[in-house]
């Protein structure tokens, strides 16, 4: 097979089209944290930003600026929180429009790793990670040049493409090898895919009529992935049109995935980088090019930064396998300071499947006889109400929800900060939510109890109109109690 050409074909399209599509990306990223960060973070959040910064300047003094990189040092008023959400969404915009891409890069990246450093829980998914890992690459990818110019004539610099397909590469095979290398036995035997429907954090409509396919096709399409997660990636290395296969099969998964799932932007960043693996002898039948000229960063300047990169990258592929190193002195101290900057990340999701979906459902009354639920906007909750599309936005607290009923209550103690919240009739809060059944006052008991869920056969379907059928478990965690002499406080209750 032969190595990734370096002068013999050009990617002008593709990368005006990558960066592009990144741009969309990030527009949807800080409009839909833009939507949220006041109920998240904000100054009646449910994890304030101002309360966590002033704690860590507390104890690390001067050293924070290193050990936790964020503009919010600057600020952490809802007002500025929410200026960096809408700012980076108006970068975005810029980034579409292909003004001084490399500078709109770099600020893009400086936004959204100050808010991912902030948010902590929020923002601590593998699709964030990407993004900015990904949105690093993309300032060398970039034309350096001020104003847009078309047709697309800006090559990227052999360097810098080859780091964009490795990260694809990594991103691909890493997924099929933590599922390997996890002994889950669902994924050895190629049944994973019989729960993962009905289990993942927020299925879609499509996904209830995939959950009830037979057996047979879900072992099928289980094996399908393993080879478009293994072999295939190695495709991405190689010269067109070896390459072009790993590209359309990357890009048919993921729309796959797209359908029965809703993954925020992960898939979308997945087939932005895969549009990298086709030349512009493929694009040039849709879209016209200019000739090609040198707009890009020299050679001198990609050199040391494709080292660094490269020797983060492999030192997480090692760990992937299992391997413990010993790494240089002066290596290790290198990765300890790069670390919060998250120039490289790991990943591989669903290494250990999920077989069965506990839900929790949050519930407030004023007597503690009588129980109303909170509603969610995206989560499963109401038995009759479907599945829904709400890609490429993230409900962050509806995804964190999925977590929580998988563990124990205080492993996350965001949880019991958002149920006082509620007790405190906290705005921002509530905002996140689809109902809040108290407007006039907050309750004064809420209560979170655990259900187990499963998608209903389509007799039960048709007959009552339900999606899910569901059965109560337990409390999750002690009822909370709102108290005007001692505040907010929890305690068990029998009666509950």
């Amino acid at each position: 097979m032969d190595a990734m050409p370096l002068a013999s074909v050009t990617y002008a399209i593709a990368d005006w089209l990558f960066l592009r599509a990144l741009g969309v990306i990030y527009l949807a990223a800080f409009v839909s944290i833009g939507m949220q960060v006041k109920g998240l973070i904000g100054r009646d959040g449910i994890l304030p930003a101002a309360i966590f910064l002033d704690d860590l300047k507390t104890v690390l003094g001067r050293a924070r600026f290193a050990a936790l990189p964020t503009l919010c040092w600057f600020g952490t008023s809802d007002r500025f929180l929410q200026c960096l959400c809408w700012g980076g969404a108006a970068l975005s915009v810029a980034l579409i429009a292909g003004i001084a891409p490399v500078i709109t890069l770099a600020l893009l990246w400086a936004s959204y790793l100050s808010l991912l450093n902030v948010c902590r829980v929020f923002l601590a998914y593998q699709w964030d990670v990407l993004l900015l890992e990904t949105g690093f690459l993309a300032v060398w990818l970039a034309p350096v040049e001020l104003l847009p110019h078309w047709p697309p004539r800006a090559d990227p610099h052999p360097i810098a493409l080859w780091l964009a397909r490795w990260l694809l590469f990594r991103l691909m095979f890493s997924s099929a090898v933590v599922k390997l290398r996890s002994g889950d036995p669902t994924w050895r035997a190629l049944t994973a895919l019989t729960y993962h429907y009905e289990t993942q954090p927020l299925p879609t409509p499509l996904a209830w009529l995939a959950h009830h396919l037979p057996p047979w096709f879900h072992q099928m399409s289980c094996a399908l992935m393993f080879v478009i997660e293994l072999p295939v990636p190695f495709l991405m290395l190689a010269s067109p049109p070896v390459s072009y296969i790993a590209g359309v099969l990357t890009i048919a998964l993921m729309l796959l995935v797209m359908a029965t799932g809703n993954y925020c932007f992960f898939n979308l960043l997945a087939i932005a980088l895969s549009l990298l693996l086709f030349d512009d002898a493929v694009w040039r039948h849709v879209l016209p090019a200019g000739a090609t000229v040198s707009s890009r960063w020299p050679w001198w300047a990609l050199v040391p930064m494709a080292f660094v990169l490269l020797v983060l990258s492999v030192r997480r592929v090692v760990y992937l396998f299992g391997r413990d190193v010993s790494w240089p002195r002066s290596l290790e101290r290198l990765f300890a300071w790069l670390e919060p900057f998250h120039l490289v990340s790991g990943y591989g999701l669903f290494a250990v499947m999920t077989t069965t979906r506990p839900e929790i459902i949050v519930e407030g009354s004023d007597d503690g006889a009588t129980w109303k639920p909170y509603e969610f906007k995206w989560k499963p909750d109401d038995p009759t109400r479907p599945p829904r599309y709400c890609m490429p936005h993230q409900p962050r607290l509806d995804w964190q929800m999925w977590f929580a009923a998988l563990g124990d209550y205080r492993r996350y103690p965001w949880f019991i900060a958002f149920l006082a919240r509620l007790l405190e009739d906290a705005r921002p809060v509530l905002s996140l939510l689809r109902t809040n059944p108290f407007p006039a006052a907050p309750p004064r008991y809420v209560r979170a109890t655990v259900y187990r869920y499963q998608f209903s056969d389509f007799a039960t379907r048709r007959a009552t109109g339900e999606w899910w059928r569901r059965e109560r478990l337990g409390l999750y965690c002690p009822v909370l109690t709102r108290s005007t002499e001692a505040g907010t406080n929890a305690r068990s209750s029998r009666s509950a």
